[in-house]
């Protein structure tokens, strides 16, 4: 794979279920991001206004810890996570426990459910009528 042609010619092409689940999973992941940013902002100035406080030989512990947290929280929401099934299928996967991981069991258990039968009738219904507004939507985009 080349700089100049991004996608490998045997790239996974997904179809548009797959599509309409990575855009709603990328909605979630900017949402959490932004959370995580949101908070990270007035956590940062405290623990290094207490860095600077603690009167340590070595400065920084609290902040620094802190950074490592953030990193930590940003390859779990591995933002930009449905791009490696694109260009690294075989590698898909590999990464350690994210949020990529934890929907998928999500959708998992929630698909199970549905076919073994143990949901309400009410959400079985709900779930239902959005399958069949996403069957018709991609019914018409391909007319």
């Amino acid at each position: 794979m080349s700089e100049n042609n991004p996608v490998a010619p045997e790239a996974y092409k997904p179809g548009k279920l797959q599509l309409l689940r990575d855009i709603g999973l990328l909605q979630l992941k900017l949402i959490v991001d932004g959370l995580r940013d949101f908070a990270l902002v007035p956590l940062s100035l405290v623990a290094g206004v207490i860095s600077l406080l603690s009167g340590r030989k070595e400065p920084g512990t609290e902040f620094y810890d802190l950074l490592r947290y953030g990193k930590r929280s940003e390859r779990w929401i591995n933002l930009f996570g449905a791009i490696d099934r694109l260009d690294e299928p075989q590698k898909a996967g590999e990464t350690e426990a994210d949020l990529d991981r934890m929907m998928e069991r999500i959708e998992t258990f929630v698909v199970k459910e549905y076919r073994d039968g143990n949901i309400t009738s009410q959400a079985k219904e709900k779930l239902e009528r959005a399958i069949e507004r996403i069957q018709r939507a991609t019914r018409r985009s391909n007319q």
